[in-house]
């Protein structure tokens, strides 16, 4: 496997790694223990939704302070410690009122590491960003073992023991991050202004729109696909199976996904990611209780996930230089999977109970929506260019 010299490569794989297990532990699962304890689809809804919401304030909390120290390792170690520490409430107790408190200080920490990690990681590759994608599909890795892993044993053992495996998952994430060392990164004196001058520039704004739009999508994915599954009779290991089969296809993408940023501009690879998203979500609400299409939906998620994300971690490295990296990837964290998702969750919690399928119908319209945004706003605009084009 490539990889450039002195990069730490499984220090930053295996970040990734922990990082992605613990969400694979979370989003396939969490809501069926939910479930089993006897929370309805609005309080389900709800409590999915707090942890993209805080993805709204905290990454952006934690840009900020990074641009200004420049030291944004120190944070991700802060960060990933006091999210351990939080999290560790669910062991106390597990009423409604207090699940809302435990979730909402676990995830300000847990959302606001990635975006600084991000950062860190692209310091490192420095000229080699392309190959960003070889070290971030440890990630999906490291979701798909976690996935297909607790189907299996969940198969023969209790919901219940969720929180533990996840806890151990988080434990790990900080570990290594203790191994690794700080890099450069540059500091902006004085980000605000500069930052505001980056937004407005052409086809910025709507980039992030687009982006939220998409988030919006995934939102009753995340929070009710499992119960979804289970409702059509699924058991836990074919529900396993699907959701790592969706992280199988955007592993095998984030092999080449170097090659095609090469090939294609980023206008188009997004408005094929966020079409290529509707037609997954409208395949889900149709054929929901018929196993191939499902799969084939699944497979999909390499580009509702997979290619839209490599296409703005790219964006936002070309936009936003030097100290307002940070800031950057805070932003289109929390503009898409905090405020997007966290939306997308709480309309399907409201809607769930009367209407299931609609809810995915209502994410492909998202998606289509997203879609004439992108083609409409970003003809013309920079993002035309490829990454061979623009240089390195």
């Amino acid at each position: 496997m490539w990889t450039p010299p002195a990069l730490p490569y499984w220090r930053l794989a295996g970040f990734y790694f922990f990082y992605f297990a613990a969400l694979g532990g979370w989003l396939p699962y969490w809501g069926l223990l939910l479930a089993d304890e006897g929370f309805d689809a609005a309080a389900i809804g709800l409590l999915s939704a707090i942890l993209m919401a805080t993805k709204v304030v905290a990454p952006n909390l934690w840009g900020a302070l990074a641009a200004r120290t420049g030291r944004p390792l120190a944070l991700i170690r802060l960060g990933s410690l006091c999210a351990l520490l939080c999290f560790m409430g669910v062991f106390v107790r597990r009423d409604f009122l207090w699940l809302v408190a435990v979730i909402a200080a676990y995830s300000f920490f847990w959302n606001g590491v990635l975006p600084q990690f991000e950062v860190v990681t692209l310091a490192h590759l420095r000229q080699h960003f392309r190959y960003y994608s070889l070290i971030r599909l440890w990630g999906s890795i490291g979701f798909i073992l976690a996935v297909w892993l607790l189907g299996l044993w969940f198969a023969h053992h209790a919901l219940q023991t969720l929180p533990a495996i996840i806890a151990l998952l988080l434990l790990g994430m900080w570990l290594i991050s203790l191994s690794l060392t700080e890099v450069p990164v540059g500091r902006s004196a004085a980000p605000a202004g500069e930052f505001w001058q980056i937004l407005r520039r052409p086809g910025v704004v709507s980039f992030f729109v687009a982006s939220g739009l998409l988030q919006f999508s995934h939102g009753p994915y995340y929070a009710f696909y499992s119960i979804y599954l289970a409702d059509e009779g699924f058991g836990p290991l074919l529900i396993g199976s699907l959701w790592s089969l969706g992280v199988v296809a955007e592993v095998v993408l984030f092999t080449v996904m170097h090659r095609i940023l090469n090939r294609w501009n980023l206008r188009q690879l997004l408005l094929a990611s966020l079409l290529l998203s509707a037609l997954r979500w409208w395949l889900i609400a149709r054929y929901g209780g018929a196993v191939s299409v499902l799969a084939f939906a699944q497979l999909l998620h390499a580009a509702s996930f997979g290619s839209s994300h490599a296409v703005a971690i790219e964006f936002v490295r070309r936009y936003f230089a030097g100290g307002h990296q940070g800031q950057g990837q805070a932003l289109y964290s929390g503009f898409s999977f905090g405020a997007g998702g966290a939306i997308g969750a709480l309309a399907s919690g409201l809607m769930w109970a009367e209407h299931a399928s609609a809810t995915f119908e209502m994410a492909a319209a998202a998606c289509v929506l997203a879609a004439a945004l992108a083609w409409w706003r970003l003809r013309g605009v920079p993002v035309e260019l490829t990454v061979r084009q623009y240089g390195r």
